[in-house]
């Protein structure tokens, strides 16, 4: 969710301490309905209050995850460049290498070399096609692409690296090093998703949520008070958004 939004609900919880200060104050108050009385307030806004603080928590762990995820793949394109490029010069048959180079435009993110420019016979005009890219590959499909080409390199006796990085046993250690750190986000993402879902229910369900209860409050203001009270006015310049 945006940054807006988040200060939005956040924004809705402070104005509910508020609302429950300024109508605690209120002498006639005195509501017929439960969730509206002072203490029930407050409990919702502890209960609001310590909600956010669970979202927050969770977006962090998910941010942490994912940061982590972002250094350990950082390399994984170069070092996907340097096999290739290692491996171009070892005399492999076509078909292996293509298969080497394939898996690498994969990894990179296109899957096709660009076509060289071809005239056109009646305009004169060259024209290029671009390569397809595939700018939405997860990362995990860029480890399992990965894992699938360090295999390749295992059936190639001619691959014997002297720089230690490239070699078959670090390469392996890199690849569960890039499985590992994708997992935590996907965990960290699906816990957050429920912790935006228990806020939600909190601060909106319809007519349990803090944002109908809030409302219900300046109604029955008004109804004890009167519309153009003063009492009333304090409580309805208290603004309460719901999401669209």
């Amino acid at each position: 969710m945006s940054s807006t939004s988040e200060v939005g609900h956040a924004k809705n919880v402070a104005n509910l301490q508020k609302l429950t200060e300024q109508v605690s104050v209120y002498t006639l108050y005195n509501p017929p309905v439960a969730s509206l009385s002072v203490p029930n307030l407050q409990a919702l806004y502890t209960t609001a209050a310590a909600k956010l603080s669970e979202v927050e928590e969770a977006r962090n762990a998910n941010k942490n995850a994912i940061a982590l995820r972002q250094v350990a793949f950082e390399n994984l394109k170069p070092t996907s460049t340097r096999i290739i490029n290692l491996l171009d010069i070892l005399g492999l048959p076509e078909g292996t290498l293509n298969q080497a180079k394939t898996l690498n435009r994969t990894i990179q993110g296109t899957k096709n070399k660009p076509k060289p420019p071809t005239e056109n016979p009646e305009s004169g005009q060259s024209s290029s096609n671009n390569p397809i890219s595939t700018s939405r590959q997860s990362y995990t499909q860029q480890a399992e692409n990965f894992g699938i080409l360090l295999q390749l390199l295992a059936t190639i006796p001619a691959y014997t690296p002297n720089e230690e990085d490239l070699m078959l046993e670090n390469l392996t250690t890199y690849h569960r090093s890039l499985v590992s750190t994708t997992q935590p986000v996907d965990q960290t993402e699906a816990e957050l998703k429920v912790k935006l879902i228990e806020r939600n229910q909190i601060l909106y369900t319809e007519g349990t949520g803090l944002y109908d209860i809030a409302q219900n409050v300046k109604k029955y203001v008004k109804s004890i008070y009167g519309g153009t009270s003063p009492e009333y006015a304090n409580v309805s310049s208290i603004k309460f958004t719901e999401p669209k």
